[in-house]
Order: structure tokens, then C-alpha cells, then sequence
């Protein structure tokens, strides 16, 4: 948990309430981080593929960059759901986590391209390889010890992902890389309203 005060936000979508409610769960159960990925990964596949609708505020691109709406932040910050948004040749940095994240497709196609998590500072990163995410594909994008990629939309229409992860990513300090040389900035995405 940051040092801000976590808000919690809660969904007006039910089965995103519902899903919610499951991951809350599965966090209390204590499951380690792989297992619970895997079960974050699986229960949002299943979600998914059920169907439903995102309102129409939490899937609007926005002109400038891409952005990450907030569905669902727990009250402790354990962990938060969010609409991540980005219009036709919007992509992000190269950046990391800093905590585990599960992604599932709710339109559009999502291109990842992940990068070897570098062990000493400043060196250039070695990228991993490329995939493409397609609606209803789930992918567990990032644990605390496998985490850099950058993301950008795929297609001729905007990406909507529906991304968990195990923190209130719209206040958690992240690093960002230049590819080139490693060097790393700090950054802390916030939550588009």
C-alpha cells in the first residue's frame, strides 16, 4: 500500500462486482502469487467470456494518451480493477509494476511486447518477444519478478482491457525504462475520471 490514502471505488457493472468480491477472496485465501494469478487469470476468462457491458465514461479513449479508469479498488489496496483505454497508435512506455497484474481483452486488440526484467541498472533491456490480445484473451501480464513490458493498441479501433492488479495502481510508484540504456524514471499512473 502507497503512502496516499486509498479512496475506495466500487463498480456499477454487477459482474464486475461480483468478480471483484471473487478476487477479494482469493487474495484471503493467502494463495502465493502464482497460483493467484492463475486463479485471477482463469476467473477473468470466465467473466469475460460470460459477457457484459462497461459503461460508456469507463471506455472512452482519450485524444492525448492512453488512460485507466477506475472499476474497483479495494479499500485496503490490496488490490484494483481498472478500464485501460488506448485510442488507434496510443501505446505506453516501456515500464514495470511493482506488483502482479492480470490483463483481459474486453475489445479491441492489445499488443504487448515484454522485456527481460533487468538485474543491474542502467544497460540496455532485451526485449522477450511480442504478442497480440485479442477480445476475451487473458494474459497474467506481470508478477513482482517478471514485469516490464509496454503495450500499445493493435488494431483500427481503440483496446479496452479490463486489468487486475495487486495494488491501487493509480497511486503506485512505478518505473518506467528507456530500452536503449536502462536509465529509469519514476512514475505514478493516475486514474482518469
Amino acid at each position: 500500500m502507497t503512502q496516499q490514502q486509498i479512496v475506495p471505488v466500487d463498480t456499477d457493472v454487477p459482474e464486475l462486482a461480483a468478480f471483484a468480491g471473487r478476487v477479494a477472496a482469493l487474495i484471503a485465501d493467502g494463495l502465493d502469487e502464482r497460483a493467484l494469478t492463475a486463479a485471477v487469470r482463469d476467473d477473468l476468462e470466465a467473466t469475460l467470456a460470460a459477457g457484459f457491458t462497461l459503461p460508456a465514461d469507463k471506455t472512452r479513449p482519450d485524444p492525448e494518451r492512453y488512460v485507466m479508469y477506475p472499476l474497483h479498488v479495494a479499500a485496503d489496496g490490496s488490490f484494483s480493477i481498472a478500464s485501460a483505454v488506448w485510442d488507434v497508435g496510443q501505446g505506453t512506455p516501456v515500464h514495470g509494476h511493482e506488483t502482479w497484474g492480470v490483463v483481459g481483452i474486453h475489445r479491441g486488440v492489445e499488443v504487448e511486447t515484454r522485456y527481460a526484467k533487468p538485474a543491474v541498472p542502467d544497460v540496455p533491456l532485451v526485449a522477450e518477444g511480442t504478442d497480440e490480445w485479442g477480445a476475451g484473451q487473458v494474459t497474467v501480464c506481470c508478477t513482482t519478478d517478471d514485469d516490464v513490458h509496454q503495450v500499445r493498441c493493435g488494431g483500427d479501433e481503440p483496446v479496452v482491457g479490463i486489468h487486475v492488479y495487486g495494488a491501487d495502481i493509480g497511486t503506485l510508484p512505478r518505473r518506467s525504462y528507456d530500452p536503449d540504456t536502462g536509465a529509469v524514471h519514476w512514475f505514478t499512473s493516475t486514474w482518469a475520471r
